[in-house]
């Protein structure tokens, strides 16, 4: 007999929510642990740190390259079992860095984890709408994103330390088992989804391309890629310029990782407050809090206590934008291609995180450390104005 699907609810389902939340942490952490660990890891394999930086490349390139793809072939189905699997591919993926030899079996065992990790988010997103009410969906996409926060709260970090204490590769296997108990814990406690409209006698199903919201999601992925490219090209190198530019110990990088992973979750908390009330308006605070925190945190880079402020505000301008722009791209998507357009803005960010990493890493090559956070400006104001542009045609359309 299987189990009875969920459909949206007329409560706040918590549990489930928590549930996806910790199967994100995961996910994050193992796509962010080599920055916290990248001059350890370059030691070691006797590689260049932009060398190290550009497995972030390699694990965003696969998601790119695949999440949309695996998305449309595996419609059908079930989210739970699929989401069971992808989670048992995060911890071999893992288990492999951990054991790599050397640079390119790293590399491949980044792809392999890559391979997940586009269609993990292509089904989160979307699980968590299936569970609540529409106008629900700002706050659950926040509790569910808060996973991502706690893992630069807590997993990048404590990984870091690990690293730091005993050895990189330690930090890899560790995570590894952290993924097998929350994928028990999705065994036992996630309900299964109906994530597809019945339809009625003689009605087809039109492709994705056809749909007429797509139009809409788009927008949202410019939004993604324009910002979080210029997030990703100075955080991806965020261990060297605080041990270069402002001076911290090696020591005291994990500590500055934690501040700006707490100011983060206060950036979601900001967002799960307003961002069903405010959904545009939001948005464009939290960019210009991005670009005003990281012209802070370069002014004050000779003031130890004073980047730990600037790191804080960053964080929080930043932590609540990823759950904003999820809750965006589900409301202007229909029901029936929720799923793609996850996979869609899911491709989005990892091709913002591995193009940040890499445009970070020629940067970093060509002119130094400190031209990184103008990098990010650069690209954020783009963002900032393009956001601008498409906000006021669709007050116009919409008058």
């Amino acid at each position: 007999m299987t189990a009875p699907t969920v459909s949206a609810r007329t409560g706040f389902p918590i549990l489930p929510l928590l549930i996806l939340s910790g199967a994100i942490f995961v996910s994050v952490t193992s796509e962010f642990l080599p920055t916290g660990l990248l001059p350890d890891m370059a030691k070691d394999l006797e590689v260049s740190e932009s060398q190290v930086g550009l497995l972030v490349t390699v694990f965003a390139g696969t998601v790119v390259l695949t999440a949309a793809p695996l998305a449309i072939f595996t419609r059908n189905l079930s989210r739970k079992w699929l989401m069971v699997g992808l989670l048992g591919v995060f911890a071999l993926s893992n288990v492999a860095a951990g054991l790599a030899p050397t640079y390119e079996v790293l590399v491949a065992a980044r792809v392999f984890g890559g391979l997940a990790h586009g269609l993990f988010w292509a089904v989160t997103g979307p699980y968590a709408s299936h569970l609540v009410r529409k106008d629900q969906l700002a706050r659950a996409i926040s509790v569910t994103n808060g996973g991502g926060t706690l893992a630069f709260i807590i997993g990048v970090p404590i990984g870091t330390a690990i690293g730091h204490a005993l050895e990189w590769r330690s930090a890899f296997l560790v995570m590894a088992g952290v993924v097998a108990v929350f994928t028990v814990l999705t065994i036992v406690f996630l309900p299964p989804v109906k994530h597809l409209e019945d339809l009625a006698t003689g009605e087809i199903r039109l492709p994705a391309r056809k749909d007429r919201s797509l139009r809409g999601v788009i927008v949202v992925c410019v939004i993604v890629i324009l910002v979080m490219t210029g997030h990703n090209a100075f955080y991806t190198y965020i261990a060297p310029w605080l041990i270069e530019v402002a001076d911290f110990s090696a020591d005291a990088v994990p500590g500055a990782l934690f501040a700006y992973g707490v100011a983060g979750a206060v950036g979601l908390l900001l967002a799960g407050l307003f961002g069903d009330r405010f959904p545009r308006g939001s948005i464009i605070v939290f960019i210009v809090g991005v670009m005003l925190s990281v012209l802070l945190l370069m002014g004050v880079s000779n003031v130890p206590w004073l980047v730990v402020v600037g790191l804080f505000l960053w964080s929080a301008s930043f932590g609540g934008l990823p759950s904003m722009v999820h809750a965006r791209n589900l409301h202007v998507a229909s029901h029936n291609i929720r799923d793609f357009a996850s996979a869609l803005v899911t491709t989005s960010f990892n091709l913002a995180i591995g193009g940040g990493a890499f445009i970070g890493g020629l940067l970093l090559d060509g002119f130094g450390l400190t031209i990184l956070p103008w990098g990010l400006i650069a690209f954020v104001a783009a963002g900032l104005a393009f956001v601008l542009v498409t906000d006021g045609l669709a007050a116009r359309r919409e008058r």
